[in-house]
């Protein structure tokens, strides 16, 4: 089994920026926690704060692999092309947000690529992309 992890802009800086709100483990820190914790699955990284590698990471992966939990940071409330690129590929895409963005800033309630994801998980800190790791294995399970 392999789920590829894709997050967007401004999550390079975890651990450094707004620790009120993201915490102050680095991604990478936390990365090794979900391969240890998932030693039968290939966890892949990706991270760019450019919409277009988002997209073309997407398009590279998402008929390969079992799922993509995908943080699409600022993009996920302003970008049609991310939504048309999750429609695009077969693999199923869960949307992860660190912070709840419903109690932060109104423009942040909005997401654009929701409505082409398998599900939202926010609010969790970190542990998001490991509830989107468990709804993926969950949805792929054979009955």
């Amino acid at each position: 089994m392999k789920i590829q992890i894709i997050n967007g802009p401004n999550i390079n800086l975890l651990g450094k920026r707004e620790p009120g709100i993201y915490g102050s483990e680095s991604f990478e820190s936390y990365l090794k926690e979900l391969r240890t914790a998932y030693p039968d699955i290939e966890i892949a990284y990706y991270q760019s704060n450019i919409e277009g590698e988002l997209i073309d990471k997407i398009h590279e992966t998402g008929f390969d692999v079992n799922g993509i939990v995908l943080n699409a940071g600022a993009y996920t409330h302003t970008s049609i092309a991310l939504q048309d690129a999750i429609r695009a590929v077969t693999s199923p895409v869960v949307e992860v947000h660190i912070s709840n963005v419903h109690k932060r800033e109104e423009f942040r309630h909005k997401s654009m690529i929701s409505c082409a994801c398998m599900g939202v998980i926010c609010g969790f800190g970190l542990n998001s992309y490991r509830l989107a790791i468990e709804a993926i294995l969950d949805a792929t399970r054979p009955e």
